[in-house]
């Protein structure tokens, strides 16, 4: 029997009903249709099925996101290079489909449509893409077949010095493998690096030439069972100066990448990060980070495989060798990642066959092609991306932890299958801050404290903790957190949304980092209490007394309006709103406190003048909440006037917060001795009124 042929999937967005059922009507009998009515779903929708779709009719006018805004984010995430969209839309202008071709749209139709137009349009625009995957999958399998031979011959030179060595024939494989996964894993963690996915496919490559020296080293040394002489030890470790000479002596391609990492690795792969290596005695990074990455990934191997002179250890105890530094020191950063990647190390090493590494290589040089070219991805490429979804699904799973990433443009939280099974939610949760799950699990309160948390990071520090109850299955339990903030690549740097994961505290040291955060922040804002804040300040002013500080005091004005007219949920909103401008205004080793009620603290260090200082944060802090206009009355004190007595500082600060409450709100002043003299007349009656 005949397999019917599969239908081809055709995504429709467009906010009229009657609009979707007229081309679903023209189009269902030859391709099948999915439907959504708003710009967000038709993200959330080519998020999951991007794969399977073959074409987006897209509408410019819709809710939530308009059809440029779909446009923007495909963009972004270079679907625009996978998926053709042509724009359905009764707004004509030039502008519009310019703009619609500018940003990727391969057709634009006019309302109302005309079946034979909207039929022929459909199948040319499939047509030229599936040309192009074609095209994409020709040349595809040229750099695959390119690869491949590379591979072969590279890992033929290998075995040869293996065999000489008296080694496995895995362990190039294994180092091959190891330096993939290590890097791919450091370029997550920092872009301290500059490494790009070509750099990950050269250097991986380059790894199995890192022992070629053992080739000038008497095969009598090579394989002694027992352990070295002084003497043989010292004709050993010749073996990475020689392999550097043989590379750099070579007659032709000094220039080439894989010469140039391959030289590297082979010279200064036995260098230390504490100085103590050979045959140069590099510290830190003055070792190139290929070196140091096929260094740890040598060691690794070496210790998990049986040689002549001794037996295999086990993964686990090999790794924990490693992190106690029984094996040399290492790179904190890449002790990191081996720590991140170790229970998928015995998996990948069983399955890095000489096949998976060259294709991994291929998909690697595949990623850059797309990067760089208008072309749209091979089936074969497609088949892999899907293959890479579903191990990063497979181990997210074996790991046991809650995984994520969030998005902020389209807002959307993405949970992998096993995590959205556990919290007994779905796997995409499109404006996740009003979803009734995240409200569940987490709850607004946390879900600010970590927005809050993640806008304050830099492409320099991403990586934030978390620490509170989540709700798993109907049960309240302490879990941390973890998430690393992703920025845009382009100038300036945006942020974008992040990576993390959620784990379970169970130690009592975790635990007591939780009351601790409790005991010192306040739990609405996330900023400190005052009473630590005060315990700060004056730490600070008795190490550094010679320093100019001042001390700042402020309150919203009419806060009791926003909770009387909008509610004390809105009013809570508006403080943590206030708490977060605070924070983007200031620096890092400010302190900055919620002393109570709508009234905040804040204590700086300055050099210079400092009132453009207070003007600016003055500016900053004013604004708009969604309807409610914020207005601030600010009173600030400087040590070098009053002294450096923190009741004193403070009694002054509010007094000039007085001062400017008096005279009409709505800006600052600093404090002076004349404010003494007008507060000390102030009646019972005139307080009065000021409360009232």
């Amino acid at each position: 029997m005949v397999e019917a042929k599969r239908k081809q999937k055709i995504l429709i967005a467009d906010d009229s009903e009657m609009n979707r059922s007229i081309l679903a009507d023209m189009l269902e009998d030859e391709y099948e249709i999915m439907e959504v009515e708003n710009g967000v779903q038709a993200v959330a929708a080519i998020d999951k099925y991007g794969v399977d779709l073959s074409l987006l009719l897209l509408d410019i006018v819709m809710p939530e996101m308009d059809g440029f805004g779909v446009l923007k984010v495909m963009n972004d995430h270079k679907w625009i290079e996978d998926l053709p969209v042509i724009m359905i839309s009764a707004e004509n202008s030039p502008a519009y489909i310019d703009r619609a071709y500018e940003m990727g749209a391969t057709d634009f139709i006019v309302r109302p449509f005309n079946e034979m137009v909207v039929r022929r349009r459909v199948v040319n625009t499939i047509l030229l893409y599936a040309k192009q995957k074609k095209l994409m999958g020709m040349v595809a399998d040229q750099i695959y077949e390119k690869e491949q031979s590379s591979n072969m011959m590279i890992d033929i030179l290998s075995h040869i010095v293996e065999f000489r060595n008296g080694e496995s024939g895995w362990h190039v494989r294994h180092v091959h493998t190891l330096t993939e996964l290590l890097l791919e894993h450091l370029i997550q963690k920092t872009d301290r690096y500059e490494i790009s996915q070509k750099d990950i496919s050269t250097i991986s490559m380059a790894s199995a030439l890192h022992d070629i020296g053992k080739i000038a080293i008497d095969e009598k040394i090579l394989n002694k069972p027992g352990r070295f002489t002084d003497e043989e030890f010292t004709i050993m470790k010749t073996h990475s100066a020689i392999g550097g000479d043989l590379l750099r002596d070579l007659p032709l391609y000094q220039d080439e990448p894989l010469v140039k990492r391959a030289y590297e690795i082979c010279r200064w792969h036995h260098e230390r990060y504490d100085g103590r290596g050979y045959p140069d005695g590099l510290k830190g990074d003055e070792i190139p980070i290929s070196a140091q990455i096929v260094a740890l990934a040598d060691v690794y191997d070496a210790l998990t495989s049986e040689r002549c002179y001794k037996k295999a250890i086990p993964h686990e105890e090999a790794v924990q060798m490693i992190l106690d530094g029984q094996c040399g020191t290492f790179n904190p950063l890449l002790m990191e990642c081996l720590t991140d990647i170790a229970d998928q190390l015995p998996t990948e090493l069983k399955q890095g066959i000489p096949e998976e590494s060259n294709r991994r290589s291929f998909y690697n040089a595949a990623q850059e092609i797309l990067h760089h070219t208008e072309l749209t991805a091979s089936e074969r490429t497609l088949q892999l991306l899907e293959k890479e979804r579903e191990k990063y699904s497979f181990f997210a799973a074996m790991s046991k932890e809650i995984q994520f990433e969030y998005n902020v443009s389209p807002c959307i939280l993405t949970l992998t299958p096993w995590s959205a099974q556990k919290l007994s939610t779905n796997e995409i949760l499109v404006e996740p801050r009003k979803s009734d799950s995240v409200k569940e699990i987490l709850g607004l309160d946390n879900w600010q404290v970590l927005s809050q948390k993640l806008r304050a990071t830099s492409r320099e520090n991403p990586v934030i903790t978390h620490d509170c109850k989540i709700s798993y299955q109907g049960e309240q339990r302490w879990s941390r957190i973890i998430a690393h903030a992703t920025w845009s690549p382009e100038e300036p740097h945006e942020y974008q949304g992040a990576i993390g994961k959620v784990i379970d505290i169970h130690d009592t040291r975790l635990k007591l980092d939780v009351l601790e955060q409790l005991a010192t922040h306040d739990r609405m804002t996330g900023l400190l209490n005052h009473a630590s804040a005060k315990e700060q300040i004056i730490g600070r002013m008795a190490q550094e007394p010679e320093s100019a500080y001042a001390l700042v005091i402020f309150d919203l004005d009419h806060f009791k309006m926003a909770n009387d007219t909008y509610g004390h949920i809105f009013g809570d909103e508006v403080l943590k709103h206030t708490a977060e401008k605070l924070r983007q205004s200031i620096r890092g080793v400010d302190i900055a406190a919620r002393v109570g009620g709508d009234e905040f603290l804040l204590f700086l260090e300055y050099r210079e003048e400092l009132q453009p200082i207070i003007e600016r944060i003055f500016h900053a802090l004013t604004g708009r909440y969604e309807d409610f206009d914020i207005s601030i009355s600010m009173g600030v004190a400087e040590a070098e006037m009053v002294g450096t007595d923190y009741e004193t500082l403070f009694h002054c600060a509010d007094q000039a917060l007085y001062t400017v409450k008096r005279s009409g709100r709505g800006h600052y002043r600093f404090y002076d001795d004349t404010m003494d003299k007008m507060l000390s007349v102030i009646s019972p009656i005139d307080e009065g009124n000021e409360e009232a």
